[in-house]
């Protein structure tokens, strides 16, 4: 290491022996982590190993069971987020914390409003400084939208344009990329490297193990809780990194289980979606799924691949176009009965749209399927709490206690509780929306190996991704879309990642074949 490396002038915050306890559940012990300004300070780790915990814990959102909390060589205690921010320190949380009735600006300044004295908030003000931040980020947005009328991607980008407005002397960025085009990945760097050549402390949360690789300078890797492996980024590759999480340095795709493609489980035809600002979000997409098939849908933000898969369960009321299960046509237009039909949806954000925050993992893994545990007017509990515990069991949730709330588990293992709720409707056709978004190798290799092994029990799935390493790896054909449409289709032996890239650049090219 140089001079510079070892120079504790660099230190701005450390924690020393931090451990943090919930209900006799272990989530950090004995950390000791030094953060260095100027510097992105990597972290990493499987789902549960204890990062955002961490961070809460720096952010002043948690307080250490015990442990102490140095900044700027004196100790701190943080009783809120705003009594760190006060200290300089902001973060961007992994899942948004937006006021959906608000606007953007609003969003950006809730809590810290621009005022001017006895006549209340200057909005103006507030419009105008959102939009400098908004435009350093190459966001495309304004700051009078409303946050609930802009895409997850461009919602990140919100929460980012709000902690820059901080002046942050430490910024905690916890998986601030997930939902984030390429481009505005891209953008995002600049941002950093611009606050890194300020002095300010960035910490760094994310599973793309190549991004880690590119911006990092000192890692830290977590599991179980506990800190296994330190180190300076350019000493180390990505498999160091992989083995230090979880202690091997296998990338675990769980290639494919023998299964049997049968006949035609699901097929869409011409399904169409009208944008409230003209043209259409899907423009007459037709494809189909046999049981026992994966089919991948590759596509860049914007495509359009969440908006088909929410015509097809039903979100979309004036969506047009038909769709068949099991070679009949289904002509509800409610999700409720395209459930009962056999169709399920994993949605892309699972904080939202899969689960009720406020109820047990327990009953946010049976509340779509309820009526299969219905006798007259009760509920039988004993069957009900049998089929929890086998989709606990089947789907390896980590669930100490099915009771907890939903929110006390990690973000893997809250995946997979959609997951099992969307299993246990029993269905026969399966619309998977990112399902790796935001979770780490171990519960990525966990939810791709459930996907193999569902299809060989001749489930039709159909899931989408912006990751062409995924799509190429799990699909047996893969359907690309652009623009909102259907531009190729490849079986699993004639794809290539050029030819899968070359034809989501289409744009707005020739109508793609039907995927039968």
């Amino acid at each position: 290491m140089s001079e510079r490396e070892t120079k504790n002038d660099d230190i701005i915050l450390r924690l020393e022996e931090v451990s943090k306890v919930y209900s006799g559940i272990v989530a950090v012990k004995r950390a000791n982590l030094e953060l260095r300004r100027g510097a992105v300070n990597v972290l990493v780790g499987e789902n549960g190993a204890g990062k955002s915990t961490l961070m809460k814990i720096i952010a002043g959102v948690e307080r250490p069971t015990v442990g102490r909390i140095i900044l700027d060589e004196e100790p701190v205690s943080f009783d809120s987020p705003a009594d760190a921010q006060a200290h300089g320190i902001g973060m961007i949380f992994q899942e948004l914390n937006l006021f959906a009735n608000m606007s953007v600006a609003e969003n950006i300044f809730a809590t810290r409003e621009i005022t001017r004295g006895l006549r209340g908030i200057d909005h103006k003000a507030q419009v105008e400084r959102a939009n400098a931040f908004l435009r350093r980020l190459d966001a495309g947005i304004d700051a009078e939208t409303m946050v609930e009328d802009l895409p997850i991607g461009q919602q990140q980008l919100v929460e980012i344009a709000k902690a820059m407005s901080l002046n942050a002397r430490i910024l905690i960025m916890d998986e601030p990329t997930s939902a984030l085009s390429a481009t505005e990945v891209e953008i995002l760097f600049k941002v950093i490297a611009e606050l890194k050549a300020q002095g300010v402390a960035i910490v760094y949360i994310s599973h793309r193990l190549e991004e880690l690789m590119r911006i990092g300078d000192y890692i830290t890797v977590l599991r179980d809780g506990q800190i296994t492996g330190q180190a300076v980024v350019r000493d180390i590759d990505t498999r160091w990194i992989v083995r230090s999480m979880i202690g091997s340095d296998a990338k675990d795709f769980a290639k494919s289980v023998d299964h049997v493609v049968g006949k035609e489980m699901f097929r869409a035809e011409h399904i169409s979606l009208p944008r409230s600002t003209g043209g259409l979000a899907v423009d007459r997409v037709s494809l189909s799924v046999k049981s026992g098939e994966i089919l991948g849908i590759y596509g860049l933000m914007g495509a359009g691949r969440s908006e088909f898969f929410e015509c097809v369960i039903g979100r979309h009321t004036h969506s047009t176009g038909k769709i068949f299960i099991d070679g009949e046509e289904v002509k509800a237009r409610d999700v409720t009965r395209r459930i009962r039909r056999g169709l399920a949806l994993i949605p892309e954000d699972r904080q939202r749209e899969g689960l009720v925050q406020v109820l047990s993992i327990a009953s946010n893994l049976s509340l779509a399927s309820l009526n299969r545990f219905a006798r007259f007017f009760h509920i039988n509990a004993r069957e009900e709490k049998d089929a929890i515990s086998d989709a606990i069991k089947d789907l390896s949730i980590k669930a100490p206690n099915p009771d907890f709330e939903v929110t006390s588990m990690s973000g893997g293992n809250q995946q997979k509780v959609v997951i099992g709720k969307a299993l246990m409707t029993r269905p026969k056709v399966l619309l998977m929306d990112e399902p790796s978004r935001g979770i780490d190798v171990g519960a990525k290799a966990d939810v791709f190996r459930t996907m193999r092994r569902l299809a060989a029990n001749g489930l039709a799935i159909l899931f989408s991704t912006s990751d062409l390493e995924e799509v190429m790896a799990l699909s047996d054909r893969i359907a690309v879309l652009s623009n909102g449409q259907l531009v190729a289709v490849f079986n699993k032996n004639e794809a290539t990642e050029d030819a899968i890239i070359a034809a989501s650049a289409k744009g707005h090219g020739h109508q793609g074949k039907l995927a039968s």
